[in-house]
């Protein structure tokens, strides 16, 4: 049987025999094995090397080795606090690269959604600990850090760089979202109105029941409002400047993908795994850190875990809104305000029900009284559908009035969290 031979620039070469016939295929697998793992380098470079945030990633083994080596919850706690920080911003990027796939309405979803896994993870894992109060505020904290601290740090941003004008945005979408918050504040307002007048038919588990009913109720309403986004409606939703046409190719440009579908979705997979396991040495330090940095529970838990938590919003916010893209802006900061008290709150109201957590919507008195107020005031700054520095740093300072409250804030039931 003759070997066969390839021709190579007028010469004649033998070429190995190979079943099956031909040297191809295993050229070809070769080659597609080295681009698999050239890609996967390339992948890791891009999500780990590029950004300066991840310079605080060997935070989160330290505050591991930490929690079994020492008792200094304080230091535990600050070190898993620093080690999440970027992985919740690296959640952001991997979400955007996978919006860019996906399409802006379904994007808008999944950056609100991954965007707040961090807090429902902490929140979960509080919750099964039996820390029903850290769970209440830190979602509180959330929301008030998303409207207040994060859409203000964007005005202000966008507004510094485009000072020559006022930014616009979607007006519909600014109502809606601030109708479902309103709704949201609507739920939490009666059971804690029910607990401080005293009125409930049985106490305690009137209240209770209530906090479930309006939780099911709620997720109602959010799932409602996801398939009026999803549906046709959604094309009210199309940003103000879309029928420019100067600006398609700076669009393109910008939202050009740096990593595949896959690859993103593999980093979202294991960037949440890494969260939910140092969450539960963050959870764990929560008491221990009040005691040692002599900082109240409430101030930890509504200041501070949401800074952990909104590190992907926060830099995601400010970056669409210096790029003049305030539509996007108000999905990422609203939207994520709108899914934590539609969304999560009800969600671990429900999970709290299934664990045999009194887990309920009475977020006491001073809680539910600063959402109110904080709705209000962002609802009214966004009717005209312009944003400009001035607003954003009223916002701003807006957050450092309630920090300073929940700092000289004593929870009435700390001591039962």
């Amino acid at each position: 049987m003759e070997t066969p031979q390839i021709e190579m620039g007028g010469f004649k070469v033998n070429s190995p025999q190979v079943p099956n016939g031909g040297l191809q295929p295993t050229v070809a697998s070769s080659w597609k094995s080295r681009g698999t793992v050239e890609r996967a380098l390339k992948s890791i470079r891009i999500v780990v090397f590029t950004s300066k945030l991840n310079l605080l990633m060997p935070f989160g083994p330290a505050s591991i080795i930490l929690h079994f080596t020492t008792r200094r919850h304080g230091l535990v706690f600050l070190f898993s606090m620093l080690g999440i920080t970027p992985l919740a911003e690296r959640l952001g990027y991997a979400t955007e690269q996978l919006a860019i796939y996906t399409g802006p309405t379904v994007g808008g979803l999944l950056n609100a959604t991954f965007g707040n896994a961090t807090e429902m993870i902490i929140a979960i894992y509080a919750l099964k600990n039996g820390m029903i109060r850290v769970v209440q505020q830190s979602l509180l904290g959330s929301i008030l850090s998303n409207m207040l601290l994060v859409m203000g740090c964007a005005f202000f941003a966008g507004g510094i760089v485009h000072r020559n004008k006022d930014q616009v945005f979607s007006k519909a979408t600014a109502v809606v979202n601030s109708g479902l918050l309103l709704m949201a504040v609507m739920g939490l307002m009666f059971p804690a109105v029910l607990h401080f007048t005293h009125s409930e038919v049985r106490q305690g588990a009137s209240e209770v029941a209530l906090s479930r009913f309006s939780s099911c109720i709620m997720l109602v309403a959010y799932a409602s409002y996801l398939y009026f986004q999803l549906s046709g409606q959604s094309n009210i939703y199309s940003p103000i400047g879309s029928e420019e046409a100067p600006n398609e190719d700076t669009v393109e440009e910008d939202e050009e993908a740096e990593i595949g579908m896959w690859e993103a979705v593999t980093w979202l997979a294991v960037l949440t795994l890494w969260v939910s396991f140092l969450s539960e040495y963050l959870v764990n330090a929560i008491e221990g850190a009040s005691d040692s940095l002599n900082l109240p529970v409430a101030f930890i838990s509504v200041i501070l875990l949401p800074i952990v938590g909104n590190a992907a919003e926060h830099a995601s916010a400010i970056m669409f809104a210096m790029k003049d893209k305030l539509d996007i802006t108000l999905g990422v900061a609203i939207g994520s305000s709108t899914q934590i008290s539609m969304f999560v709150i009800p969600f671990c109201v429900v999970i709290g029900w299934v664990m045999g957590q009194k887990m309920d919507l009475n977020f006491q008195l001073f809680e539910t009284a600063t959402l109110f107020i904080t709705v209000f005031v962002v609802a009214f700054m966004l009717q005209d559908g312009t944003a400009n520095y001035l607003k954003g740093l009223m916002l701003i300072l807006c957050y450092l009035i309630v920090a300073a409250s929940f700092f000289v804030h004593v929870d009435p039931q700390s001591s039962d969290g």
